[in-house]
């Protein structure tokens, strides 16, 4: 296998490097980079299957999409905002407050 090539995923950003401040990912290998790069700040079960999602997906071509959504879960689990796919959430949390307080007034 030729692991320069890249593993494309759909792009994310990441707050690893702390509060408001995001890293871009478009690779796996850009995922297997935060992952190892020593600045991860929790080491938990979701960790391990995002490093062999990924391991898996650069050595053998296959599931991309597993690997960056095993990254998303160990960004989770640490503590970490994921952007876009943390929008979604954000959008539906504001939609329910809006609902709950239009609720209220009625």
């Amino acid at each position: 296998m030729n692991e320069d090539l890249p593993v494309l995923i759909k792009p994310l950003e990441v707050e690893l490097n702390g509060v408001g401040q995001y890293q871009h990912a478009q690779t796996v290998q850009d995922l297997v980079k935060m992952l190892m790069g020593g600045k991860w700040p929790g080491i938990g079960r979701k960790y391990h299957n995002a490093l062999w999602r990924s391991m898996e997906a650069i050595d053998w071509y296959i599931d991309a999409s597993a690997a960056r959504a095993a990254f998303v879960d160990a960004a989770h689990e640490a503590g970490m905002h994921v952007l876009p796919d943390d929008m979604a959430k954000t959008v539906i949390l504001e939609d329910n407050a809006l609902k709950d307080r239009t609720l209220a007034k009625a």
